[in-house]
């Protein structure tokens, strides 16, 4: 049996939905468990972070809003640069994000 060109379409417009969907699955999983590293981090830093380090923290939670924006500009477009842009710009942020939690569970940082 042979497919006509509009199942074609239809099988090809299901698995980019899927892809998408998943896309938008796995970015939500990292951003919530960004939120729950933040709020470790801060509760870590509460009176012993460096100047530095609460700027660095100030500065991740800007980078967090900002990939958050970008998520929800993307649900209304299709732009497979952006996903691959949100996906690089998610990994340096929780990069980011285990480098001051590390820094901040130190016993360094304890002084």
């Amino acid at each position: 049996m042979t497919k006509t060109h509009g199942q074609i379409n239809s099988q090809t417009e299901r698995k980019t939905i899927m892809a998408d969907k998943t896309f938008e699955e796995n970015v939500s999983a990292q951003l919530e468990k960004s939120k729950s590293q933040m709020k470790e981090i801060e509760t870590l830093a509460k009176g012993k972070a460096s100047q530095t380090e609460s700027d660095a923290i100030s500065g991740l939670k800007n980078k967090r809003d900002e990939i958050l924006k970008k998520v929800q500009e993307l649900k209304t477009s299709t732009d497979t640069k952006a996903k691959a842009a949100i996906e690089t710009e998610l990994t340096k942020f929780n990069d980011s994000l285990g480098q001051i939690a590390t820094k901040l569970k130190s016993p360094a940082a304890s002084k």
